[in-house]
């Protein structure tokens, strides 16, 4: 009875075993290197007029993003911060879009696109959805900091 024990823990271990590098295979590497460190993560204070918000989400797969820049008076995007409910391509899709965004013009980080970020990531057609997440905060967030900008009438 022991041994048959040892016999289907050992089954068990080298089936979870492969499972994990399954797993680790279905993510490139820069997907896991932003997943296990992603950069950026936290909040800015909203209620300043030097931060723009942008909240997006996918009701399809229930990834939600927020992501916030932080603006110089030269428009020169001087911080970033995310914070990401999703999977491990919406988190990697977050950090670097943040990472990349930093010291940009609002301008410049507007015409980013989510095939850029595919593209460095080596997203697979499945994971696409989560660089566009990723497009539309960026485009949400400089929208929501024009907003706060606009000269009072």
């Amino acid at each position: 009875m022991c041994a048959l024990r040892i016999n289907l823990l050992q089954k068990i271990s080298s089936q979870v075993q492969t499972a994990t590098v399954l797993a680790q295979r279905a993510y490139h590497e820069k997907v896991i290197d932003h997943y296990e460190n992603p950069r950026n993560v936290g909040t800015l204070d909203k209620k300043s007029t030097t931060v723009g918000t942008g909240l997006v989400g996918a009701p399809a797969c229930g990834d939600v993003m927020r992501l916030q820049i932080e603006v110089d008076d030269d428009g020169k995007i001087t911080d970033a911060k995310f914070k990401t409910f999703g999977c491990g391509s919406a988190i990697a899709s977050s950090s670097l879009a943040t990472e990349w965004i930093k010291g940009m013009n609002i301008d410049k980080a507007s015409t980013l696109k989510n095939t850029d970020i595919a593209k460095e990531l080596s997203l697979p057609p499945v994971k696409l959805h989560c660089s566009m997440l990723a497009e539309d905060a960026i485009k949400a967030a400089i929208k929501d900091y024009k907003v706060k900008n606009q000269p009072k009438e």
